[in-house]
């Protein structure tokens, strides 16, 4: 007797994945708001947000959103950022492979002697820019991949990390083809 048409069978649980979304909006007051209110309002985690015009004669800006969820949660993220007015495109940049992300973090260190000189032995390590230098401080500049700036600002608090500002994820996709 096959007794498994009596139990039900649980949903097969989807993985959760990070997802960077490119977003064509005209630029116009409110329209941050109403993409960021569409995120909390529905319960969804923002992990980056980045903005900028990018189309000056068009007044369009490009909304660069890093989130995480299940592939059905992803699509309906993006099936509401789709209807809402001021949007023109949506483009999940992960689903058309690696894309080139990038982000920039401002480092303030601060410290004498010994920890003065491991910061610029790190700095120099991962190709940190000085913009700034003094008898007790440093402020140092780095782009590059998200876990590469995490790790620097790790290492950074073992010398006297004081203060850390960050742009957020700048992201595009690889190739010829334009959004």
């Amino acid at each position: 007797m096959n007794t498994s048409s009596h139990y039900p069978t649980a949903p097969i649980a989807q993985p959760v994945a990070r997802h960077t979304l490119a977003v064509i909006v005209d630029n116009e007051p409110g329209v941050l708001a109403r993409i960021a209110g569409l995120f909390s309002g529905r319960g969804y985690n923002i992990e980056s947000l980045t903005v900028s015009e990018t189309e000056h004669e068009k007044h369009l800006s490009r909304i660069t959103v890093v989130t995480s969820g299940t592939a059905t949660i992803i699509e309906q993220i993006k099936a509401h950022l789709d209807r809402l007015v001021p949007v023109h495109r949506v483009v999940d940049l992960t689903l058309q492979g690696e894309a080139l992300e990038r982000e920039l973090a401002l480092v303030k260190v601060v410290g004498k002697g010994d920890h003065r000189v491991e910061a610029m032995r790190l700095a120099s390590a991962f190709g940190a820019r000085t913009l700034d230098a003094s008898l007790t401080s440093f402020v140092f500049e780095l782009t590059g991949q998200t876990d590469e700036i995490e790790r620097f600002i790790k290492l950074m608090t073992v010398v006297g990390l004081t203060e850390v500002s960050r742009t957020g994820i700048a992201a595009m996709s690889r190739g010829p083809e334009a959004m």
